[in-house]
């Protein structure tokens, strides 16, 4: 199931396909090699050489798949369901790819593509670095989907690993935290408690398994030896001894609580809110226990950059009536008045619900998460013209973007032309001065595809990851304002094999610039 989610996720995103061998038509797995019947050799005793084997007891056998990458490589998504090759990071350096995932986990991508493409890329099962040792990439790697708020995928790639190491056990229980399954890992430390020395963490995990006197000997010890901050002190004497939380004031919540801090507020009584923390965050109010609004803007944030699909999104939006105005309610009614008018099939209806819901997706930043949900029902409705350009627009968000594309060769609306030309990976005829980034987005298609020569010779080196980690920097500083940084972007991307994600990525960047400039 947990897989299942994740597939849902990024195809709600951008999937990238990399140009296999047109001559290859057999999936990778599928070599002479495994046909093949393979029989033993018989055992044979050299002369005068006496058995070895001081015992007849069968030994422990750690047993492992000959092609399986080493634990920074484990990951969720095959080669065969990526189109990426198991040799993604082999010839990169190890610390110049976790430098990269390190500023990519807070500088996101602007785009729901490349968003797509930098989890695939953190999820996808590949060598690690010939020169890895350890697990330092997998725990940048989780760590990047963490921070980016993928928690459930996260947490699903760390029980891939099998054996945890301390690192890896610390991010593991952080992610447990998140989604309240720490039990297991609780367990886990009660049997091997060289895993941690955090403090907290070992009188959670002592609390968890009702062992309250041992719970209180750790904090008594950590607190006569100074090993917990003046934060954690009080907080876990509050959780220990709740006669005493009962007798003074509520405490000043932290301004970035760890995990286990936010769980401790949550036991004794002075729950944080989850809206100014950090998106990982986010994921504890899906269950909706602390009130639907919560839960709304919980969805609407991890909706943002593509951490849940969209059709989360709209289970949150409606599942309740709204009973109140303003803000997200507005938002809300507004999503709900047009599938009622959908369901009517009255069109002008459609037409003026779809003029009211277009702008609150748009302040909201859900464009394309609201395109995906709608925009297909909306293609043959008979729409006023305002809300026919609207409904072509969301349908340049989605997965038909070319179909859509297709039927704008010859539109008057001359961005909603140039939009095609991007949409079907034709030079453009013409080119709208008004509209931010397009000469650098129609220059990536008006030659053929050709990757910067810093990028071009990465993958023959087996470094299409750290090229396409490169691609997507490029990509960002194009946005930022570099016309020249965007259209070499485009051009890796296209040269690398992916077609589809450049298209993705700059028809979202032109849709989201001309729609913002609209606010």
């Amino acid at each position: 199931m947990r897989i299942k989610s994740i597939l849902l996720i990024l195809a709600s995103t951008a999937w990238p396909v990399f140009a296999q061998d047109q001559q290859q038509d057999q999936p990778l797995s599928a070599i002479d090699w495994l046909t093949v019947q393979r029989i033993a050799p018989p055992l044979v005793m050299l002369p005068d050489q006496n058995p070895v084997a001081q015992s007849a007891a069968v030994p422990d056998i750690d047993v492992q798949p000959l092609d399986a990458p080493g634990i920074s490589g484990v990951g969720l998504l095959p080669s065969s369901v990526t189109g990426l090759p198991p040799n993604l990071w082999r010839g990169s350096d190890e610390a110049t790819i976790i430098t990269t995932l390190d500023r990519l986990q807070t500088r996101r991508p602007s785009v729901p593509a490349l968003t797509g493409l930098l989890h695939i890329l953190m999820l996808a099962e590949a060598d690690p670095p010939s020169s890895a040792t350890g697990d330092a990439l997998l725990h940048a790697r989780v760590n990047l989907l963490h921070q980016h708020g993928l928690v459930a995928p996260a947490e699903a790639l760390m029980e891939r690993i099998g054996t945890l190491t301390p690192q890896l056990f610390d991010l593991a229980f952080d992610l447990a935290l998140l989604t309240a399954s720490d039990e297991a890992l609780c367990a886990l430390l009660g049997d091997m408690p060289n895993l941690t020395t955090d403090l907290p963490t070992r009188i959670w995990c002592a609390t968890r398994s009702g062992d309250y006197p041992h719970a209180m000997t750790i904090y008594q010890t950590g607190v006569a030896l100074g090993q917990l901050s003046d934060l954690d002190t009080e907080l876990l004497l509050r959780f220990l001894d709740p006669e005493y939380s009962e007798d003074v004031a509520p405490m000043q919540p932290p301004v970035r609580p760890t995990p286990l801090q936010f769980r401790l507020f949550e036991a004794i009584g002075e729950a944080l809110p989850t809206t100014p923390l950090p998106l990982p965050f986010a994921v504890v109010e899906l269950s909706g226990d602390a009130g639907w609004r919560a839960q709304l803007q919980a969805a609407e944030r991890l909706a943002r950059v593509g951490a849940i699909d969209a059709n989360q999104l709209l289970g949150v939006y409606t599942a309740q009536k709204p009973a109140a105005s303003g803000g997200i309610w507005d938002r809300v009614a507004a999503l709900q008045k047009l599938e009622t008018a959908l369901g009517s099939g009255n069109a002008a209806a459609i037409s003026t619900a779809l003029e009211q819901v277009w702008p609150q997706m748009r302040a909201a930043g859900l464009l394309v998460p609201f395109s995906h949900l709608f925009a297909a029902q909306l293609q043959d409705i008979p729409l006023g013209q305002r809300a026919q350009d609207i409904a072509t627009t969301a349908g340049l968000l989605t997965d038909s973007y070319e179909t859509v594309g297709q039927q704008l060769a010859n539109n008057p609306n001359a961005r909603l032309a140039f939009l095609g030309s991007l949409a079907t990976g034709s030079p453009p005829g013409s080119i709208p001065a008004d509209l931010p980034h397009a000469s650098a987005l129609a220059a990536a298609w008006t030659a053929s595809p050709q990757a910067p020569a810093m990028l071009a010779g990465l993958p023959a080196e087996n470094r299409l990851g750290e090229a396409l980690l490169h691609a997507i920097q490029l990509f960002e500083s194009g946005a930022a304002g570099d016309d020249a940084d965007l259209t070499d972007a485009l051009r890796a991307l296209r040269a690398f094999g992916l077609e589809d994600t450049a298209r993705r990525a700059a028809l979202q960047l032109a849709i989201l610039d001309m729609e913002g400039a609209r606010r």
